[in-house]
């Protein structure tokens, strides 16, 4: 049986798996990211999946960027002890495969425009809302990734050029106004209580599954933190701050997408992350923000999906991606 091996890297967790020319994961394992000594983590990882398993015929890793595809390098944000890390190299060099790399939000669009819910799109967004927001684009079949890799980077589109300074250096970026923290953080600084409206009770509930973002507990609101999990549950329970910055969110969302759309005619976007979870409390103001922002009859024709496939999007990505490379 022909498989390929996909690695998937973030500042949480490692995965890696062996996956087939269906996009069926013949083996699979996990485990967290450590802080130092990552390579030798994803040495032991990777042994493990291919230990007893098909020999795959190439490699393709996700991971948190920055990239840089020239050098095969990466600079993840939250693994410090990775600065100008040559990981293509050095996955090459412990499996002998080809190896090819792409950042995982890149990853993601191939994932879910191969196997989930941008299958069979002509022109795909696919974009990450969590801790940070990241994105990619898929063009008839082909992921544009870009000279350095860092294509499709549209949490640091600006949307307001008089808008808060980004942590980035920029102002007005998209990820300043819709990641999970920034929601919290605009929240708490307009007299949100989190957990309040959820223990009061609403008549609209909203359960999010754990975010390893955030570290937020996984169902009990006693001890309610201040992240994009408890927001989602408030603003789903009535909680007049709490839904204004979703709806802040996603109107930050709506000006990217159609400025996005009008510059490369994309046909649908896939969104996933954690704070995609919170589901039609996010999806609804979106759709209304995207209806009032967009004029042009191609840019209203943009599809707007939830992610299918989750947290397995980037892995098959990368499997995609070693699957070209063959």
């Amino acid at each position: 049986m022909t498989c390929v091996l996909a690695i998937d890297i973030g500042g949480t967790k490692l995965a890696a798996a062996l996956v087939d020319d269906a996009g069926s994961i013949l083996r699979s394992a996990t485990r967290p990211t450590p802080r130092k000594e990552v390579m030798s983590a994803l040495a032991a990882l990777v042994a493990e999946v291919m230990d007893g398993g098909p020999p795959p015929q190439a490699a393709g890793i996700g991971c948190a960027g920055p990239v840089d595809l020239a050098s095969g390098t990466v600079s993840p944000v939250n693994m410090p002890s990775w600065r100008g890390f040559p990981l293509r190299e050095e996955v090459q060099k412990l499996t002998t495969l080809p190896t090819v790399l792409a950042g995982d939000a890149q990853c993601f669009a191939l994932g879910e425009h191969w196997l989930g819910a941008g299958r069979g799109c002509t022109s795909l967004l696919g974009i990450v809302v969590s801790t940070g927001i990241g994105g990619g684009l898929v063009i008839d079949g082909v992921p544009l990734l870009g000279p350095t890799g860092n294509a499709g980077h549209v949490g640091h589109m600006s949307i307001d050029p008089n808008g808060e300074r980004c942590e980035c250096g920029g102002r007005g970026c998209v990820e300043r106004y819709s990641s999970g923290p920034n929601m919290a953080r605009w929240a708490l600084e307009h007299g949100w209580s989190p957990g309040a409206a959820s223990h009061a009770g609403g008549s609209a509930r909203t359960e999010l599954p754990p975010q390893s973002d955030h570290g937020g507990a996984a169902g009990h609101l006693e001890e309610a933190q201040a992240d994009a999990r408890t927001l989602a549950r408030d603003a789903a329970a009535g909680d007049p701050v709490a839904a204004a910055a979703f709806q802040r969110s996603a109107r930050a969302l709506a000006g990217m997408i159609a400025s996005t759309a009008a510059a490369v005619e994309l046909t649908a976007v896939v969104i996933g992350g954690g704070v995609s979870a919170a589901g039609e409390v996010l999806f609804n103001p979106l759709r209304d923000a995207l209806d009032d922002v967009s004029g042009l009859p191609f840019v209203r024709a943009v599809q707007v999906k939830q992610s299918t496939l989750g947290v397995r999007a980037s892995l098959a990505g990368a499997a995609q991606l070693a699957w070209r490379a063959l």
